[in-house]
């Protein structure tokens, strides 16, 4: 009578907790062996969706000069938005905020010099190819500070079934290349459980956005190709 588990861990992203913690307990079975294998699917699609910030800094000698003139040009860029075909539900705001700005001398204490006033929206843009030209609008209606985007898919649902389906098969045939070494074969699989996904977003680092010097040039916003995954464990029996 022998008895022994083996596991493998197949997963591309680095901190995955450990198998032996997640996989579910197994009855010992008689003259068999337990293969425990950890696989990611993936598939490919191109983001149809883009997440950036847009918002205006402005500077004053006082709290409420800035804070109008920063109204007043968050206003235009507001009304920009809606002409450009954005949702209302599409534009929340992010952060509004209002500092000091100081003049450091040496031997000598901080003077206020003036003050900083910020209001930043983030905007979602369900049709990635008019981004660049509603970019273009935005800086014309006063926006001067712009972050961004987080590219993702809309409904990534499906993608994920899919990468779900191409994960067991991966566990699978890895599954079948260990018990062909080891000179058995797989039975059946005991259990299957799913350990994490990844939605296909893409987050950036954030950059402060310029127009090009060109005044008949136009922002492009390229979207490339991303991917989705899904990561499973499969509990194998083998004989």
């Amino acid at each position: 009578m022998r008895y022994f588990v083996a596991s493998m861990m197949l997963a591309a992203a680095a901190g995955t907790p450990a198998l032996a913690q997640n996989a579910p307990a197994t009855p010992i079975l008689p003259d068999a062996t337990i293969l425990d294998v950890m696989a990611t699917g993936e598939v490919s699609r191109v983001p149809d969706v883009a997440t950036l910030r847009a918002g205006v800094v402005t500077q004053a000698p006082t709290a409420a000069a800035a804070s109008a003139e920063n109204a007043a040009r968050m206003a235009s860029v507001i009304k920009a938005l809606r002409a450009a075909g954005i949702a209302p539900r599409d534009i929340a705001t992010a952060s509004v905020g209002l500092s000091p700005q100081y003049r450091y001398a040496e031997n000598q204490p901080p003077a206020i010099t003036g003050y900083q006033a910020s209001n930043t929206v983030s905007v979602t843009f369900r049709d990635i190819a008019k981004t660049g030209a509603a970019l273009d609008a935005l800086v014309k209606a006063g926006a001067n500070q712009i972050d961004g985007p987080q590219l993702s898919i809309d409904g990534p649902e499906a993608a994920l079934d899919e990468a779900r389906v191409d994960a067991v098969k991966r566990a699978r045939a890895r599954a079948e290349l260990y018990a062909q070494a080891a000179g058995l074969r797989v039975d059946r699989i005991v259990s299957i459980g799913e350990q994490g996904e990844n939605r296909g977003d893409q987050p950036r680092p954030p950059v402060l956005y310029a127009r090009a010097v060109k005044a008949d040039a136009a922002t492009e916003m390229l979207p490339g190709e991303t991917e989705v995954s899904a990561t499973v464990v499969v509990r194998f029996l083998l004989k």
